[in-house]
Parts: structure tokens; C-alpha cells; sequence
């Protein structure tokens, strides 16, 4: 019998495979060291692979990619209900194996080495910012202790910092005053790990044709538009812009039954950064346009006097995740929506306005 389907259960060291044939009958299943794997898979016939999207599963499904075997990822999550029982690298490659062969299965794009490092970059600086808000509440509760408070802002506490140790030391015991000085310290060489790290993906930005396109969107910049090509690629995997906005979990929680409708709050799964972004750079844009109303297209303006301020960012960052779906999917152009004004100094060959009919998609 020819082995047509595989199931990959990724590991550090040791691997697990599961092969069947066209009718789905077992051939084999063994386990593999991690420096025999490739050589494995080098004397199967091209095959379809299925692998759960995890820890290095993009590296693997690249390597046998280029062996011509069809790779497929799956969310973990859709790969558990095929687990039969219990908890084995057999049974997990078994079902792995049964699930990739599900029509209705869903799949992860593999990533290209590019975006995988250009996604590092974002991890590392949302790395540093959390630490840096670690390290900001922590002088910020060592001052308040010895009674001092310092403004709002996280540009008040890195002043401080700054300053720390060039003035008066401040009314606090000398051991608080030296714990003082080690945490702002840190802060300062954390303040200049980001301001590194998004000097890098704005390069990076500005140097890539599709981040640069999506720069020209209102309320996106260099740091969300390089995330979002480096995560999302070229889209294909998203039939329609709302399956996009859906996977960024900035859909409505679908909750019907008996034939009534009931629409929640969004799902908030699927990216959270990516999601964060995009709701960070539309509130940008939405506290531009209640500010500056001459400024403000009608859709924005229009929704700012309808709807609440958070709920309306949201929509926003839905509208614009549906929008790069667009974009892409017709040949990677512009779009100029509401307000003509917004395409001045864009080529006439890279805007486009969206028709009727596209609107009510939004």
C-alpha cells in the first residue's frame, strides 16, 4: 500500500508518525528521531503532511515542502476532538493524521523565514514594553511609599529616571534611595532597547512595498503595518474580508438558536496583537477626528455621533481589517474611503475608491 496521508506530531527530540493509505488504513506508526526525520520523509512518495501549528512546525513544514510533500498546519484546537483517549504522541499523531484529511478543515499558512524574523523583532520589543511597565510600577510605588508622586505618563516616570542621581537625593531612606537607582537604570537602557528595536521594524516598514501600501490607510503606521504583513502574508488564506477581521477576533460572539438572532460583544480571539494594534491606531484616528471634525471623513464622523467611543474604534479596526482584504485581493491597491482628500499625494494608479456594493461589507 502507497502511504497518501501523514500525521506529524512535532517534538524537541523524539518525532511521531503516523501514515495511511488512500482509504485511510494504517501502514505505519513509530516514532523518529529529530536527525532521522528528514531521511524518513525523503523515501515516502509525495504525501499530504499534516502537522499542528506550534513550536517550530514552520521550520518543519518548509523542509518537507521542499522534499514536494503538500504540508498542511492546523490549530491544535481543531486537532483534539479527533483524539480518541487518553494523552500519547500515538494517539496525538493519529488524530492529527485524521483531522488534516476533514474537508472542512481549516489551515495555517506557512510562514517564510522573512516573516519569522521580522515577527521576533515584534516579540522582542513586546517583550521589553511589558518589562518596562513592570519597572515603571515598580519606581512608581517605591516613590509613593516615601510620599512621592510622580504625573501621569509613562514620559514622567523616564524623565525621572533621566534625572535620577544628577539633583538632590530625595527625603528617603539611602538603602529605598539606591533601589531607586538600580530600577531607573533599568528603565533607561529598556527605553533605549525599544526605541532600537521600533527604529528596526519601521525600517523594515518602509523598505517593504505592502507595509508601505498599508502605511497609506488612515490610522495604521509602520509598527501595525509590518506586523500585519509579516503575520497575515498575502491574505489568501481569508476568503472574504470578514473571515480576516473574524481570525483578529473583531467579530460580533454569535450566540443564536431557534432562529433568533443574538449578537454579543467581539470575540476577541485570534491575534491579540495584531487586534491591539489595530484598535490602538484607530483610536488615534478616531480622537483626530472628534478633535478635528474638518478633517474627519463622513463614515468616521458619521459613526462618532452614533455610537459609543470604545465601540466605534472597534469598528473601525474591523472596517480597516476588511479593507486590507480588499486591497489585496485586487491587486494590491489603495483604497481611499469617505473623505476624497485622504488620496492627495497617492498615485492615481494606486487608488482606488470603494463601489457601492463593497461598502455594505464593511
Amino acid at each position: 500500500m502507497t502511504v497518501k496521508t501523514v500525521g506529524l506530531d512535532l517534538a524537541k527530540d523524539v518525532f511521531q508518525v503516523h501514515c495511511v493509505s488512500a482509504t485511510g488504513r494504517k501502514i505505519i506508526n513509530k516514532k523518529i528521531k529529530r536527525a532521522k526525520l528528514l531521511a524518513f520523509f525523503e523515501t515516502l512518495p509525495r504525501c499530504v503532511v499534516g502537522m499542528e501549528a506550534c513550536g517550530s512546525a514552520h521550520h518543519w513544514g518548509r523542509e518537507l515542502h521542499k522534499l514536494g510533500h503538500d504540508v498542511r498546519l492546523m490549530p491544535a484546537a481543531y486537532v483534539k476532538p479527533y483524539v480518541k483517549r487518553g494523552k500519547t504522541d500515538a494517539a496525538d499523531a493519529e488524530a492529527i493524521c485524521e483531522a488534516v484529511r476533514r474537508p472542512t478543515m481549516r489551515f495555517v499558512e506557512i510562514k517564510s523565514e522573512d516573516q519569522q524574523a521580522v515577527l521576533a523583532i515584534h516579540r522582542a520589543r513586546d517583550l521589553v514594553v511589558r518589562q518596562r511597565t513592570q519597572v515603571v510600577n515598580m519606581i512608581r510605588s517605591i516613590l509613593r511609599e516615601f510620599g512621592h508622586i510622580l504625573p501621569t505618563g509613562i514620559e514622567a516616570v523616564s524623565t525621572f529616571a533621566r534625572e535620577h542621581g544628577t539633583e538632590e537625593q530625595l527625603e528617603m531612606p539611602e538603602i529605598a534611595d539606591g533601589i531607586l537607582g538600580v530600577m531607573c537604570h533599568q528603565l533607561n537602557g529598556l527605553n533605549a532597547r525599544i526605541d532600537g528595536l521600533t527604529k528596526l521594524l519601521e525600517q523594515h516598514a518602509w523598505l517593504d512595498a505592502d507595509a508601505r501600501r498599508l502605511m497609506r490607510m488612515p490610522g495604521i503606521g509602520p509598527i501595525t503595518a509590518s506586523a500585519i504583513v509579516a503575520t497575515i502574508g498575502d491574505a489568501k488564506q481569508f476568503e472574504t474580508g470578514r473571515d480576516l477581521a473574524a481570525w483578529l477576533g473583531l467579530t460580533p460572539l454569535n450566540k443564536s438558536s431557534g432562529g433568533r438572532e443574538r449578537l454579543g460583544r467581539i470575540t476577541k480571539k485570534g491575534n491579540r496583537y495584531i487586534r491591539k494594534l489595530l484598535i490602538v491606531g484607530m483610536t488615534s484616528r478616531a480622537l483626530m477626528a472628534r478633535n478635528k471634525p474638518e478633517k474627519a471623513d463622513i463614515w468616521t464622523a458619521k459613526l462618532l455621533d452614533q455610537k459609543p467611543f470604545r465601540l466605534a474604534t472597534v469598528a473601525m479596526a474591523n472596517k480597516s481589517a476588511r479593507v486590507r482584504h480588499f486591497s489585496r485581493t485586487n491587486g494590491g491597491q489603495c483604497l481611499t474611503l469617505g473623505n476624497p482628500d485622504q488620496g492627495r499625494g497617492i498615485p492615481a494608479a494606486d487608488r482606488l475608491i470603494l463601489p457601492r456594493n463593497a461598502r455594505r461589507l464593511m
